[in-house]
């Protein structure tokens, strides 16, 4: 039995939500106070699915009620109900561990999605031990569907993303990513907006992945988009889409990627990169939940919880004006720091081990081992590129030998390559430039740490294909369009 606890002042509106629920054979149980709602706990607590509460109650405040019930009812999942535009009081609840808000005047469509994610909520609390172990990533079986994160990781097009050649999940026994992966679990089981940073190529997306698989929103589809991958005068129409004919080119109507990630997640990464004017748009999407397309007049609801991430500081980004702070407010509810390779050194070997093994089973051969020595060698780097970077290091030494152990030279020598300069290398990844292209890479110069460090992966892969630009997009994860715009951005012929 589907049983829920109601709790306003306004008779009116507690009449009308019991209504509701009845209609979807849920029992409700009405308070108008705090007082009568703690009565109700005590006597129908622990048969309860969920609690609805307004956040100003006669005789207190329902964040009161909110923490009450999560230290006498851990697991029954609570919603609160805010005024319309009480942005604040939304975030404050989800902060204090609301698992979702519903804004006056509340509509029946609302309730029945609110009702939907409670009970899912209250099916992940009720298995904890599952549903980490589903995701936790204390071995790499089950994990192999997860795309690499970095620069490489999206473009325009959301189907040519996460095509990277080796794939690295949640690994490793060091307390940090233990850390972190406990947190993903009790995140998973909110609707808050989850911001991740962390430096590029630690695996934000993979976070963003495992928040989503491990929620009750797994079944749904989980779109990743790296915002600033796309160029600004079509990234509106890519998110919320265009109806057919607002603009030269819109041959047919688009949906956007915030209607085709209905009833899953949104994941927003670089969310830095969007443009001042665009912010203010997302704002209002995440506030009403409806997106306007372009072209249209009437807006269309949405259910999509949004994932955002960035190797950037936000906070600097808001003192400087380049981020609006009432949009880092609504994102930044829940954050997740990923740590970098450099902190959790001791899952090394894990980390090595998986991301050898899958190399080896896409070449068809046995997966080769490192010696103790290689190892050692790779623990004293500093792994600027952080996983990522180490994917490629080992992409690179795979290919290179034909034996089952990889010793340092394997890391290190370069056989047949007489540009490469071994003081120039940094986490593996070949920095120099062939002759015949050295007057032309870099014509417009790198923006950014960023930028360049991207510059220098690209490079790395071209010239390891002998600048066949096809093999090279595909081992960075990019489609050969996305590879192609990267490098007509900065100049290279």
């Amino acid at each position: 039995m589907t049983a829920c606890l109601i709790v306003d002042d306004e008779l009116d509106i507690r009449t009308l939500i019991a209504l509701s629920l009845r209609r979807e054979g849920v029992t409700c149980h009405l308070a108008a106070d705090l007082a009568s709602a703690r009565a109700q706990l005590a006597e129908s607590g622990h048969t309860l699915s969920f609690c609805l509460t307004d956040m100003r109650l006669p005789d207190g405040d329902g964040l009161d009620l909110l923490d009450e019930i999560r230290q006498r009812f851990p697991d029954l999942p609570v919603a609160v109900i805010t005024a319309h535009g009480q942005v604040d009081a939304a975030v404050r609840a989800l902060k204090a561990g609301a698992f979702d808000f519903v804004s006056k005047p509340i509509e029946q469509l609302v309730l029945k999605r609110l009702l939907r994610d409670a009970l899912k909520a209250r099916t992940l609390d009720s298995a904890p031990d599952q549903s980490s172990q589903h995701a936790l990533g204390s071995s790499a079986s089950g994990q192999d569907a997860a795309p690499r994160e970095g620069p490489f990781d999206a473009g325009p097009n959301a189907a040519d993303m996460g095509q990277g050649a080796a794939k690295s999940p949640l690994i490793g026994p060091s307390r940090a990513m233990q850390m972190l992966r406990e947190t993903i679990a009790k995140v998973a089981r909110s609707q808050a907006p989850v911001f991740i940073c962390g430096e590029s190529g630690t695996g934000k997306e993979l976070v963003a992945r495992q928040i989503h698989e491990l929620s009750g929103r797994a079944d749904g589809p989980f779109i990743p988009v790296n915002c600033g991958a796309i160029p600004a005068e079509l990234i509106e129409s890519e998110l919320f889409g265009h109806k057919k004919g607002a603009f030269t080119g819109a041959h047919q109507a688009h949906e956007g990627l915030f209607r085709a990630a209905e009833g899953g997640s949104l994941f927003l990464d670089e969310v830095a990169d969007l443009p001042l004017g665009l912010q203010v748009k997302l704002l209002r999407a995440i506030q009403e939940r409806k997106v306007r397309p372009v072209g249209e007049y009437a807006e269309v609801p949405i259910d999509v919880r949004i994932i955002s991430a960035s190797h950037q500081d936000l906070n600097a980004a808001v003192r400087d004006g380049r981020f609006r702070h009432d949009l880092f407010y609504r994102l930044n509810v829940i954050e997740l720091r990923v740590p970098p390779l450099r902190a959790r050194l001791e899952d090394l070997p894990a980390l090595c081990a998986h991301i050898l093994g899958k190399l080896a089973e896409r070449e068809h051969r046995p997966p080769p081992h490192l010696t103790p020595e290689a190892l050692s060698w790779l623990a004293q780097q500093s792994f600027e590129g952080n996983v990522r970077g180490l994917e490629n290091l080992l992409e690179r030494a795979i290919a290179l030998t034909e034996g089952d152990l990889l010793g340092v030279s394997a890391l290190t020598d370069f056989p047949g390559d007489n540009s490469f300069d071994s003081s120039a290398e940094q986490n593996g990844l070949h920095l120099g430039s062939p002759p015949d292209v050295k007057s032309t890479w870099g014509a417009t110069p790198p923006s950014s740490a960023l930028e360049a460090e991207e510059q220098r992966q690209v490079l790395s892969a071209l010239e390891m294909t002998r600048w066949n630009r096809s093999e090279a997009a595909r081992r960075l994860g990019l489609s050969l369009r996305q590879l192609r715009y990267r490098l007509a951005k900065w100049g290279v012929e």
